[in-house]
């Protein structure tokens, strides 16, 4: 495992839980590193140098940066091996030239160290430089879930922009409504039903049809009264006015 972050972490766990050998862990920082190779009771180090040279598989999970800057660095010496990074953002093509074997292994899933992940429900998406490659990496994720897909570089980068929307922007909404619930003395976990709810329904409704509240229907009493209240908060009140303007136009089209 070269990378010992919320990826890095889950994945191991879970691939060691479903018998793969996992043989030493990686990490620039000792933190990070001994807490992954402590979880998994492997040998662990933060030079890159001092990667073993025999293992199978070498699973890159770093920052899109930090993957680049030290991609020289991480082959050298074990250019035989297959290659693998779990980026969404990432063509497979940052391989090439560098290793022959080589791939994705991508888990669409938001992960943090302290939440446990039902791996059966997280998708995986991969790619391989050939045939053989492609095989072992489809096993590979099928050790963990059933949901085990091929998608292109190209296909995948609309895979991580849309999962931007649908996780990282959705969860900055609920910051925003826990800051104005604060603000008022209100407790977040109100919402907590409503937020459920909203993600319970599109499992049977299409997102579109399943979109509620005063800008699909065209409310505009209600909406020029939440704007008034957010008078002092500019930021928030243009984003209020841009998203209603989205949610009109998508119901028209």
């Amino acid at each position: 495992m070269i990378g010992a972050g919320n990826v890095a972490t889950h994945l191991g766990v879970e691939l060691q839980k479903n018998g793969c050998h996992i043989v030493q862990v990686y990490s620039r920082t000792q933190e990070s590193a001994s807490a992954l190779a402590g979880a998994l009771s492997v040998p662990y180090t933060t030079s890159l140098a001092n990667v073993c040279c025999d293992a199978d598989i070498y699973m890159v999970a770093l920052t899109d940066a930090a993957f680049q800057e030290q991609l020289p660095y991480i082959i050298k010496g074990r250019e035989e091996a297959l290659f693998v990074h779990t980026a969404g953002s990432l063509p497979m093509s940052i391989w090439e030239g560098k290793v022959a074997r080589h791939g994705v292994f991508y888990p669409m899933q938001t992960f943090s160290k302290q939440r446990k992940v039902d791996f059966t429900e997280v998708s995986f998406f991969v790619e391989a430089s050939g045939s053989a490659e492609l095989a072992l990496l489809k096993g590979l994720a099928g050790l963990l879930s059933p949901k085990v897909y091929e998608a292109t570089s190209e296909q995948r980068k609309y895979l991580h922009l849309s999962a931007v929307f649908a996780c990282n922007f959705a969860n900055h909404m609920y910051a925003l409504s826990a800051y104005l619930l604060k603000q008022n003395h209100l407790p977040f976990e109100s919402m907590l039903p409503l937020i459920d709810e909203t993600a319970r329904k599109v499992h049977e409704l299409s997102p579109k049809d399943a979109q509620t509240g005063p800008a699909v229907r065209q409310d505009w009493n209600v909406m020029s009264a939440h704007l008034d209240l957010l008078a002092e908060e500019p930021d928030v009140r243009e984003l209020y006015e841009k998203i209603s303007e989205s949610i009109r136009q998508l119901k028209g089209q």
